[in-house]
């Protein structure tokens, strides 16, 4: 992807504030680029020229060139995968899509082409390389070399530099470090109309010789391109309108949330650089903010000469670029294991620069040259990429590159499970440098941990022997050495060695709070180190935390007062790791705790929306504490949802029992999600007595529970509350309860109590609440327009035979006096 960093000495700034002088009047500050002084680049000759016998253009091999076919072309993480192993030792490739693969541009509709302006950068194209230091630059404002092709120097009038463009646009305030940075200034607004004459005008101009007037070869502009970045004779100056974020020109691609008939192919595509970051298989789908740039595609107007300099993605991610249209797109690429060696090499033909500025490859200014490198044993590699065409790069592999006339592309970064190891590096490498994260590696780690465990649970407890895709790419990621379960491996090993290094007995360690950094940001005051996983404090100093590597910088207190705060302990990072690795047990144990988790952040997100007057019909009220009202002879249709229907009492007839809602949940709406008997809320608990699994002399508290088990709908899960890890998991509610049960008669076959020969079945839409009449008036409550077909239909149409669908007349149990496993049952 391509960056680009704005910065502003304060003498420029002078000069800058000086041209306003000469616009328009106030009523029209704000059509700069419509009505701008004679001194504009629009009036302006351009003097400086070709000169092709000095060109210096690289000697260097290409990077590969895949040509995907139709069906290889439609999962775009596996096409991805597919040919990494042979790309990635070049960094870069370009992908040329199927002669199908056509989408509409988006921005080539008049109101957007003509009318809607965004804003460009001006780039000193000679002075990319070869620039002294800023602290030796003379304060004259007047330079040594003539002025040819100088831009507009209006200034933006709105807006701030985007998030990973460094340093930010200095002002007359910043401060002097600030200003002595070198950048890239503001320059004028422009449509893509208006841009597009005017880099016809300048290429025009710069290339013409006598009498002729061509077009020259991409290979003649990139002779010319490193003749002026390496020996410039003339100060060459250009517009780029790079890193537009959404809210400028939009994306180039139509989005789903856009109605324009023929388009729907595109919309839905992997390869639609809107939907590419979240991709099932895309660890990026795991961060829940739009960062822009990152997870929002990022839109590039160029023009001959514009350039993008050395930079890695942040985070050292892939990067996917699209051509939309106009001239090529000249690329470099290093591969990630020649960045050191790169970074060496710029040190040492650039001295003054890294010492002045340490991290100024950070910056995305500083351009060098291939051969340079080429020449110092740095792999390095070209692409030329053509309207319609896609640029991949790989984690931590440099690219750099310029334009050769008008276009337009976009960029956006995307994170394939086997990037999790570049992630980790990146984050290290973060913390060493003390260097801000634009993401918590962590989240995303645990994430991707969280959705595997989701899939082999749903794999292994499939019925139907039904396996989904989704499913089956995050199981190749794990078993023993897979790619997902290694990272999690290394992570483990990793929290190991730092929290063995800290020294602290156990009383030290404390569990992490599951909010700990929901609402804001925890990192490392000294590293800035995310702190999601784990986190070191102490009494004196609540709210500064420190990652475990700076626990002993944070204070001088006592060992007494500092604590670690760890999300999972290591026991249980080491079962995640067995979980992944297929042990029955484990994933059970983290199916429990990732379903349990989901279900109960989508609950918290819902419930503030229902209203106390949607659960409720004509203002009664909501009584906590139901009696249950049983429908011995209703009709069954599904097998799963059969109570016993031999006319005998089952368990839940036998006691007096009250259901307690605990949370209603929210509604999905697919045929899974209800029968003609009940619906069934993602996210619905509820509380009741039955006996005690590991003592039936005893009652104890169930808790029933909704979640979600992808494409086999809800999955039904009750637990003994005094015991979590006493629980039973089923796609069935009657099933479900049928374990529970099964389960008490074989404690009881064990322990010699007895059982009645009348505890023959169980009623599990009972046992939830499902039949509970104001818990079935409040979850009707929730679909006022009848979405869910079934259990409405059923609903009506025994509507007539009974004002109440829920309670017939011959449902009324009366309890009888007794003991069952010896447990009163009045």
């Amino acid at each position: 992807m391509e960056h680009l960093s704005v910065a502003q000495s304060e003498s420029e700034i002078k000069e800058d504030t000086s041209m306003k002088n000469h616009h328009p009047p106030d009523k029209d500050k704000d059509k700069d680029t419509n009505m701008e002084p004679p001194s504009s680049p629009r009036h302006r000759m351009v003097v400086a020229r070709w000169l092709p016998a000095e060109a210096q253009r690289p000697n260097i091999d290409e990077a590969p060139v895949f040509s995907p076919s139709s069906e290889e072309f439609e999962d775009t993480l596996a096409y991805i995968e597919k040919i990494r192993p042979l790309a990635e030792p070049y960094g870069i490739c370009r992908i040329i899509p199927p002669s199908t693969w056509k989408p509409p541009c988006r921005l080539k509709e008049k109101s957007i082409w003509e009318h809607t302006k965004f804003p460009t950068r001006i780039q000193n194209v000679d002075l990319l390389q070869n620039r002294e230091p800023m602290k030796k630059k003379p304060k004259s404002k007047k330079r040594k070399r003539r002025r040819n092709s100088k831009m507009g120097s209006s200034r933006r009038r709105s807006g701030s530099s985007p998030p990973s463009a460094e340093p930010p646009a200095a002002s007359s305030s910043s401060s002097p470090e600030a200003e002595e940075k070198f950048g890239f200034n503001s320059g004028s607004d422009f449509t893509l109309e208006e841009f597009g004459e005017y880099a016809l005008h300048f290429k025009h101009s710069y290339f013409e010789k006598k009498d002729t007037k061509r077009n020259p070869s991409v290979e003649e502009i990139e002779g010319e391109y490193w003749r002026i970045v390496e020996t410039p004779t003339d100060e060459v100056e250009v517009y780029y309108g790079a890193d537009l974020e959404n809210g400028v020109l939009g994306s180039g691609f139509y989005k789903r949330t856009e109605t324009v008939t023929g388009v729907d192919q595109y919309v839905a595509s992997g390869w639609n650089l809107n939907n590419l970051p979240r991709l099932p298989g895309s660890v990026l789908s795991f961060e829940a903010c739009d960062i822009s740039g990152v997870l929002v595609p990022w839109l590039y107007v160029g023009m001959c000469f514009s350039s993008f300099c050395w930079h890695v993605e942040d985070h050292h991610l892939y990067s996917l670029n699209y051509h939309h249209f106009g001239e090529p797109k000249v690329w470099y690429g290093v591969p990630g294991n020649n960045a050191t060696a790169l970074e060496k090499v710029m040190r040492k033909h650039l001295p003054d620069l890294f010492d002045e500025q340490p991290d100024l490859l950070h910056g995305l200014v500083t351009q060098f040259s291939p051969s340079i490198l080429k020449e110092e044993g740095v792999e390095v590699y070209r692409v030329v990429q053509n309207e319609g065409e896609y640029v991949l790069t790989f984690p931590r592999a440099y690219h750099a590159g310029f334009n050769c006339g008008f276009n337009c592309a976009e960029a956006v970064n995307v994170a394939p499970v086997g990037w999790l190891a570049h992630g980790q590096n990146a984050v290290e490498l973060y913390s060493k440098e003390t260097r801000k994260t634009s993401l918590s590696h962590d989240k995303l780690l645990l994430g991707a941990a969280y959705e595997a465990v989701k899939s082999l649970w749903e794999l292994s407890s499939s019925s139907s022997g039904k396996e989904n895709a989704t499913s089956l790419r995050w199981k190749s990621f794990c078993g023993k050495k897979g790619t997902l379960t290694n990272a999690i491996e290394a992570r483990l090993r990793m929290e190991e060695e730092r929290i063995g290094a800290l020294g602290r007995d156990a009383s030290s360690l404390a569990k992490m709070e599951k909010d700990f950094d929901s609402n804001c940001e925890r990192e490392c005051f000294s590293c800035f180190y995310d702190l999601h996983l784990s986190a070191s404090g102490c009494k004196c100093s609540p709210g500064d935390y420190a990652c475990l590597k700076h626990s002993e910088d944070l204070c001088s207190c006592e060992e007494e007062d500092r604590f670690v705060l760890l999300r999972y302990t290591m026991d249980e990072l080491s079962s995640l790791v067995r979980a992944l690795e297929g042990e029955s047990d484990d994933l059970k144990i983290w199916a429990s705790k990732v379903l349990g988790s989901q279900e109960e952040d989508e609950t918290k997100k819902t419930s503030s929306v229902i209203s106390e007057e949607k659960k409720l019909k004509k203002g009664s009220s909501f009584d906590l504490n139901i009696d249950l009202e049983l429908d011995c002879h209703e009709e069954d249709v599904k097998e799963e949802e059969e109570a016993s229907t031999s006319g005998e009492l089952t368990a839940s007839e036998s006691f007096g029992a009250s259901i307690e809602p605990m949370s209603l949940g929210f509604l999905i709406f697919g045929k899974l999600w209800c029968s003609k008997h009940a619906i069934f809320p993602k996210g619905f608990k509820s509380r009741v007595k039955f006996y005690n699994v590991l003592d039936p002399t005893r009652m104890s508290n169930y808790i029933s529970e909704v979640l979600d088990a992808g494409l086999m709908g809800p999955l039904f899960k009750v637990t003994l509350e005094e015991s979590p890890d006493e629980s039973f998991c089923n796609v069935s509610a009657h099933q479900c309860w049928e374990m529970v049960l099964q389960r008490v008669k074989d404690t009881c076959t064990s322990l010699g109590l007895p059982t009645s020969p009348r505890f023959e079945g169980i009623n599990g839409l009972q046992m939830f609440g499902f039949l509970s009449p104001s818990i079935v008036e409040a979850i009707e409550a929730l679909d006022p327009n009848h979405r869910l077909v079934e259990y409405w239909n059923h609903k009506n149409q025994t509507s007539s035979e009974s004002k109440d669908h829920f309670i017939s007349s011959n449902c009324s149990v009366s309890l009888t006096k007794g003991k069952l496993f010896g447990v009163d049952l009045m």
